[in-house]
């Protein structure tokens, strides 16, 4: 597994043109949709086809348009072509588009930018697919999450210095000609890039495409349902994207309204959100340890929920009169807000990656493209709902702005409990990870000896009561324990049981063992990990004691890879039975070094009692 740094994917050829020609897309898309949008709000009345307010809530509608009307063909044809070669004829079309644009700002045909934003959209459209259907035939499986990281973050802060470096040209003196010149010279940098993208063939054979996008967009969205899980993905990802449009919507009447900001407060809240996004993705890796882990999902669905909570009950009762945006920043009362909108964006950026991966990585590669178009067109249609649903809250209920973004908060949080249903085991896995990484230095050694998928037996020495969770944090996949009825049965313990589907035996119980026993067989039959302390019971001197007979039993039922580990490290914590009983002594050290270490499989066949206590012996050595 490798444990190199998410910057170093920004050194291979393989990814750096990819990922500067995304970020360059995001960038000019931003840099034209918000240029056009503050020249329109600036316009003369005599130089505007129709009002300024209506113009600009057409321009949203036209760039968003093309998603619902041209996805699902692309998908279709980012499955059937070459991804590569489709982001480069996207790219180019950018660069004519872009020219022509360049025309309509030192014209001022705001007919003619409108027109050209509906294209904008369109080739943003086509790119979308082609752009997240490359990344897992270009990555490693373990690099999917640090690409989607990478990505996450180059977006949103394209999208900042886009929205910035628009406000700055449109507040420029000559703006027109520099916005013409500003959005070719990107688009060609961006198709530039674009060619030295690697080849990223079709894995399907190609067929005549047809231009059906009414049947195309139906076949889509069936294929997106088929999988439930990356439906699932999808729908998260559109949440998401409905919760960033209703925040960032509000924002320039929010800064203004409720925190008596300026229009350079505005980019300040948006750089605070747009920097917490990229700081929340590029955690996602470390958190998740390289892995695509799903367990992370609710905990950046619950920091959404609570710190947009925060923007309601830290908004002062009282509007800051600032005069400039060094007063606005500097005033304390403020403060607490600045806080809470970093902090949503790293809990956004937390939630939204390992859901792109994990799409990614679900979805079959002969329709991986159409999955992504899918999930487009559904974003779109959250955040047309986005926009519906501000309408009623703040226009028909006459609600205020923050008391909106409680009502979001309160939704989020029904969110977050379907998310905790729909994958229990995930979520208690990272917070295992959590308490375990704070608890101890955790040290992993040959982790990819245990294999990625089919049913394997774990077998290790019992040294405290951490040994089950310390496993459970640092092994890729889930693991089902077979664990003492006793414990299994303690209050609070027994939740996290259930959820993670530990497998209760009383021993002195013939009846329990042979149910035990047989759940064991089902899930390692099912292609399962079950982990399972031969010992018995917690060693009282710090040596292995002889594994019993019941493994023998186990590993005959099943054919299945045998993994021997050794705990090491561990005996004299306050978990274990050195110096007195375990948890009812004074501890005598924290955060204190210790090493899982995983050995060489075997085939069930070759594996039994004997042989597995002489290798989990040897691979612990003198340090217990």
């Amino acid at each position: 597994m490798t444990t190199k740094p998410q910057s170093s994917l920004l050194t291979k050829r393989r990814f750096l043109p990819y990922f500067l020609t995304q970020a360059l897309g995001a960038f000019n898309d931003n840099v034209y949709k918000n240029i056009l949008l503050i020249l329109i709000a600036y316009a003369s009345i005599d130089s505007l086809p129709m009002s300024a307010n209506l113009l600009i809530n057409i321009a949203a509608g036209l760039f968003i348009l093309p998603f619902f009307l041209f996805s699902a063909s692309a998908g279709v044809l980012a499955d059937q072509y070459d991804k590569a070669t489709i982001m480069r004829i996207v790219k180019f079309a950018e660069v004519i588009i872009m020219g022509l644009a360049a025309v309509a700002f030192l014209y001022q045909s705001y007919t003619l930018l409108l027109f050209l934003l509906f294209l904008m959209g369109t080739q943003s459209a086509f790119f979308g697919p082609a752009k997240y259907a490359l990344l897992p035939q270009h990555l490693k499986p373990e690099e999917l999450i640090s690409g989607n990281a990478l990505v996450e973050t180059g977006t949103f802060l394209a999208i900042l210095l886009g929205t910035l470096l628009a406000g700055f040209i449109a507040d420029s003196p000559n703006a027109h000609a520099i916005a013409a010149v500003s959005v070719i010279i990107f688009a060609i940098l961006g198709y530039l890039t674009s060619l030295a993208i690697p080849s990223a063939p079709p894995t399907v054979k190609k067929t005549k495409f047809k231009w059906q996008p009414i049947k195309q967009t139906r076949s889509t969205m069936a294929i997106a349902r088929q999988d439930k899980t990356i439906f699932q993905c999808i729908l998260g990802i559109s949440w998401f994207w409905f919760l960033g449009a209703c925040y960032l919507t509000q924002f320039p009447n929010y800064a203004k309204i409720s925190l008596g900001g300026n229009a350079a407060s505005v980019s300040f809240l948006l750089m605070l959100f747009s920097i917490g996004i990229a700081i929340g993705s590029m955690c996602c890796d470390k958190l998740s340890q390289h892995r695509i882990d799903p367990g992370i999902v609710p905990i950046g669905s619950l920091g959404i929920t609570l710190f947009g909570a925060g923007l309601y009950f830290m908004t002062p009762d009282h509007v800051v009169a600032t005069s400039s945006l060094s007063a606005f920043v500097s005033a304390p009362s403020l403060w607490p807000i600045f806080i809470s909108l970093l902090l949503l964006g790293i809990a956004g950026g937390i939630f939204i990656v390992p859901l792109y991966a994990l799409m990614q990585q679900r979805a079959e590669e002969n329709v991986r493209a159409q999955i992504i178009a899918a999930n487009n067109i559904w974003n779109a249609v959250f955040m047309v709902a986005s926009a519906v649903s501000a309408i009623v809250f703040l226009s028909i209920l006459k609600l205020s702005i923050p008391q909106f973004f409680l009502i979001l908060a309160a939704i989020n949080a029904l969110v977050v409990v379907y998310i905790y249903f729909q994958a229990p085991d995930f979520f208690w896995r990272f917070v295992v990870w959590l308490v375990t990484h704070t608890m101890y230095r955790v040290k992993k050694q040959n982790l990819t000896n245990i294999p990625e998928q089919g049913g394997v037996l774990i077998v290790s020495n019992h040294v405290s009561y951490m040994d089950a969770l310390l496993l459970a944090g640092a092994c890729p996949r889930p693991i089902r324990f077979l664990m003492d009825r006793s414990i299994y049965n303690l209050p609070l313990v027994n939740t996290f049981c259930k959820a993670c589907k530990a497998i209760p035996v009383e021993a002195s119980d013939r009846s329990s063992v042979r149910t035990a026993f047989s759940q064991v067989a089902t899930y390692l039959d099912n292609g399962d990990i079950v982990c399972v302390f031969p010992e018995g019971q917690l060693t009282f001197d710090g040596e292995i004691a002889p594994f019993m007979r019941g493994i023998d039993l186990i590993i005959k039922r099943s054919d299945v890879t045998v993994v021997p580990v050794a705990l090491q490290g561990l005996w004299g914590s306050y978990f274990s039975r050195e110096g007195g009983a375990a948890l009812l002594k004074w501890p005598k050290r924290f955060w204190s070094k210790v090493t899982i270490n995983v050995g060489e499989s075997m085939s069930s066949k070759e594996a039994n009692s004997q042989l597995l206590y002489e290798y989990v012996s040897r691979l612990r050595g003198e340090h217990r």
